[in-house]
């Protein structure tokens, strides 16, 4: 609450334009499914499970929280343009908190598969069922440095998933003012001609290049001379000797020259074709930025195992859309936490939560103030040195009043 608070989240959901009643204004609707996102449920029937629970409901700017029909249908009720008005006042917001020097973004598609009835719904490959089947597909990207991520869309159809970077593109130049300086992702993200419009905007990149059998035949037919060795240290790979072969080669309807390096040695039996535009640095610093790549696969991860971003999927991508948008919001929020807990800067949402969120304690409303006493637990040191409370805003949708934490 203190973050958001300060971020100022009742003025970017009334910007973005959001839906509300006069029993259940816009600002509470969310509040109330955010809520379910930051206490690891996973489906919106389940908010039953917290009818009798007031702390939620003054979390909310209520009572108690609304029934699952208001917030299934409250879903419905909103658009791809509120979504990314949200996520544009949102990552703006946070930005100057998180990633005041955002400098490179890890991007990637999930697949959200759908169980319903047979829908008209495009078919894309499904890694956990090891086939493809019908899915809503989402775009994410992540902020390397922070972890944090920062841009969501599920409103995409196979036609137009080759513009979606372009327009994230676009979405980041609205929040900072200019072009993202890196960005990584895979070969699957962007084809050739696209990889060319982010080359003319001067955007430095590193993707992967598929692997064809006649370039792994002339790589195979390389003397050894020709490789070059190097040691680099990622996580869970410290010391890994490597040996690669760098070149400039031109791709069908890519514009100029691009860099590719083949490298051995990180754990495939085939070599790894990494592209850049950036010719200034060594492989080997190319080869440690794409490594973190992987935190955008990490973050897809928590969002499907805490954010629980596959359970609430519909034949209706808009429903979707607006899950995906909780799920970043949600991400920031604890991500933000973590910053603020010494020694837990990399710690995931679902251990955060086990560790401080879900904890009992005694809440009282006063009348200048909200006061949260927590039970004795031995992880309320770390709470209590992090003073989340500290210089805390007054709450508008709570009566101006601002919040206490005490420990027994």
């Amino acid at each position: 609450m203190p973050l958001l608070v300060r971020l100022g989240f009742d003025r970017l959901v009334a910007e973005a334009g959001y839906p509300g009643s006069e029993m259940v204004p816009a600002l509470s609707a969310m509040l109330s499914l955010l809520a379910l996102k930051l206490l690891d449920k996973e489906r919106r029937s389940h908010i039953d499970d917290f009818n009798c629970d007031e702390p939620l409901g003054w979390f909310a700017g209520l009572n108690i929280l609304p029934k699952k029909s208001f917030a299934t249908d409250y879903s419905y009720r909103v658009g791809r343009a509120q979504q990314l008005g949200l996520l544009q006042g949102w990552v703006k917001a946070l930005a100057p908190v998180m990633f005041p020097e955002a400098e490179g973004f890890s991007l990637d598609f999930h697949p959200i598969p759908f169980r319903g009835d047979p829908a008209a719904l495009d078919r894309h490959y499904l890694p956990r069922r090891g086939k493809a089947g019908p899915s809503v597909l989402t775009f994410f990207a992540l902020e390397q440095a922070s972890r944090c991520l920062c841009y969501a869309n599920a409103n995409l159809t196979r036609a137009d998933q080759h513009g979606e970077l372009i327009r994230f593109v676009e979405f980041w130049r609205e929040v900072a003012g200019s072009d993202p300086q890196w960005l990584y992702f895979d070969s699957k993200v962007v084809d050739y001609p696209e990889l060319s419009r982010v080359n003319q905007r001067r955007i430095r990149f590193v993707t992967i290049r598929r692997r064809g059998s006649a370039l792994l035949r002339r790589l195979e037919q390389q003397p050894a001379s020709t490789w070059k060795g190097a040691v680099i240290d990622i996580p869970k790979r410290c010391h890994t000797k490597i040996r690669y072969i760098e070149e400039v080669v031109r791709l069908r309807g890519y514009e100029g020259p691009i860099r590719q390096i083949a490298v051995t040695g990180l754990g495939r039996d085939r070599p790894t074709l990494f592209l850049s535009n950036h010719f200034e640095e060594t492989p080997r610093e190319l080869i440690l930025r794409y490594a973190g790549r992987n935190r955008i696969e990490d973050g897809l991860g928590i969002s499907v195992n805490f954010f629980h971003l596959d359970c609430l999927a519909s034949e209706v991508r808009l429903n979707v859309d607006f899950d995906a948008a909780l799920t970043v919001i949600a991400n920031g929020c604890y991500r933000w936490l973590a910053s603020r807990l010494n020694g837990f800067e990399k710690t995931d949402p679902k251990q955060l939560y086990r560790w401080f969120v879900e904890t009992a304690g005694t809440v009282t409303i006063q009348n200048d103030h909200l006061r949260v006493a927590f039970d004795r637990r031995s992880h309320n040191p770390i709470l209590r040195e992090a003073a989340l409370d500290r210089d805390s805003l007054p709450i508008p949708w709570l009566g101006q009043r601002k919040i206490e934490f005490t420990y027994c």
